[in-house]
């Protein structure tokens, strides 16, 4: 809801409307909210459409006069007629007192999934960096995804890691099918907890899109023949086109059995690595969304045909994994819900059933994302394009989501979780160009000591001479 659609707001319609959030039986816990700008309201009551009026309050603060003057209390609000003033003005003393020490900005609250808690809304999404030897992390991953926590983002999720040698997309593909694998992820894991960050892993199989030259030497499948490519195996022989023509083969049974055992064995090595949030990648035209696309996958037998069958390795796979991943930590994935290829609704309708048989396996969070199936397509690029598909999969499915394209403004970032289209916002390529990016959102956004978003050691120079 807009402030259109709700009357506007004057000094006295303030009092007003704390007044009558006072009755609505929410008490304090109202003025709380209000005071964090109602970003959950909407979801526990529909009384006097409480986000509405908390964005009425804000633009009218903005608009004639601060923030601090509104808790001024009595000064404000004896102007008001009809209402008790003093338990107006005990009201919102009351919220001022509870929210003193909170961010005023719904991207810088806490998130808190199973036993994990993230200091904001800030997620660092996976971003293949193909730099790894044989699949081996490296000094450029220790550096990279250590400078990205420091920045101060609550999660930092580590690049598609494949679960097999023939599941890497290139060469440079970071790997965990050995436990000397995993091993070379701990300092990783360390740092990014020693800047406050939570460590995350993306576990992975690109199927028929592996044995692929790295994006700046080709991206596209290596010859046959090459001693650096590998073969490629699918659903179906049915190649992908375009710049990745090779066909794959055809998994069988026993292939089916094993790469859902590699990704069994390759999340209890991101445990045992210290990992304490996982990703599945079942998207972008990978192994996963390959089986469940009617555009690669065009099986007879139970893995193929009906949407039940093209389920059936990814919900087969999540249950496997289920099984080892501690329970008190979040499993989560990555999923292509729509395709843009003239069937969106078709396939978004089974993209949120098959949402709704993972919420019901065990996942805890998806990451909602774009099919990349087939190459003809016609996406509609555009800053936040996916926040009312998220919506609508957070909607029907009741699972948290995120989502991570075209939201690296902060002021996008900040809407989508207010709109309640994104749990946490995944931010990309923004991190890229600026590793402290939540830095410049907190100034963007007015937070207080903003500085503090970054760790101490910068914070302190930031604040101390200005």
């Amino acid at each position: 809801m807009r402030c259109s659609n709700v009357p506007r707001l004057n000094k006295p319609g303030i009092a007003q409307y704390a007044e009558m959030m006072g009755h609505t039986g929410l008490g304090s816990a109202a003025v709380k909210l209000t005071a964090r700008r109602f970003r959950h309201a909407a979801e526990i009551t529909n009384n006097f459409h409480p986000y509405g009026i908390a964005q009425c309050v804000k633009q009218t603060l903005e608009d004639e006069f601060s923030w601090e003057r509104m808790f001024e209390g009595a000064h404000v609000l004896m102007i008001t007629k009809g209402f008790n003033v003093r338990h107006i003005s005990n009201t919102i003393e009351q919220a001022n007192q509870t929210t003193r020490n909170l961010p005023m900005s719904a991207l810088f609250e806490p998130f808190t999934l199973k036993d994990v808690t993230l200091k904001n809304r800030i997620a660092i999404p996976p971003m293949c960096q193909y730099m790894a030897d044989d699949g081996m992390v490296n000094d450029w991953h220790l550096v990279h995804l250590a400078g990205m926590a420091r920045g101060g983002a609550g999660l930092v999720v580590v690049e598609a890691t494949a679960v097999s040698p023939e599941g890497r997309i290139t060469p440079g593909c970071a790997g965990i099918w050995s436990d000397a694998h995993a091993q070379a992820f701990v300092p990783v894991v360390k740092a990014i907890k020693a800047a406050g960050s939570v460590p995350g892993i993306q576990i992975a199989h690109a199927g028929r899109k592996a044995s692929a030259n790295r994006p700046w030497e080709g991206d596209d499948h290596i010859a046959d023949g090459n001693p650096n490519g590998w073969k490629t195996i699918g659903p179906s022989p049915i190649a992908f086109g375009a710049n990745l023509p090779k066909v794959p083969e055809e998994m069988t049974l026993d292939d089916i059995a094993r790469v859902r055992q590699d990704f069994v064995d390759a999340a209890r090595r991101a445990r045992e690595a210290g990992f304490e949030w996982i990703e599945l990648h079942f998207a972008h035209g990978y192994l996963g969304q390959s089986f469940f696309s009617e555009h690669s996958n065009q099986r007879t037998d139970a893995y193929g045909g009906s949407f039940e069958n093209r389920s059936r390795f990814l919900l087969e796979t999540l249950a496997a994994v289920r099984e080892v991943w501690p329970e008190n930590l979040p499993l989560t994935a990555r999923f292509g819900v729509i395709e843009y290829d003239g069937r969106d609704e078709q396939t978004l309708t089974e993209s949120i059933e098959l949402a709704r048989g993972f919420k019901s396996g065990g996942l805890d969070l998806l990451s909602v994302s774009v099919g990349f199936t087939i190459p003809e397509t016609n996406i509609p690029w555009g800053p936040a394009f996916l926040g009312p598909i998220a919506e609508r999969v957070r909607r029907e499915t009741g699972l948290p989501v995120t989502s991570a394209w075209g939201f690296g403004t902060p002021q996008l970032a900040q809407s989508s979780i207010e709109l309640g289209q994104l749990d946490l916002v995944s931010v990309g390529r923004a991190h890229l160009a600026d590793p402290h990016w939540p830095y410049f959102a907190a100034k963007e956004l007015g937070v207080e000591n903003a500085s503090w978003t970054l760790p101490a050691p910068y914070a302190h120079w930031l604040e101390r001479y200005r």
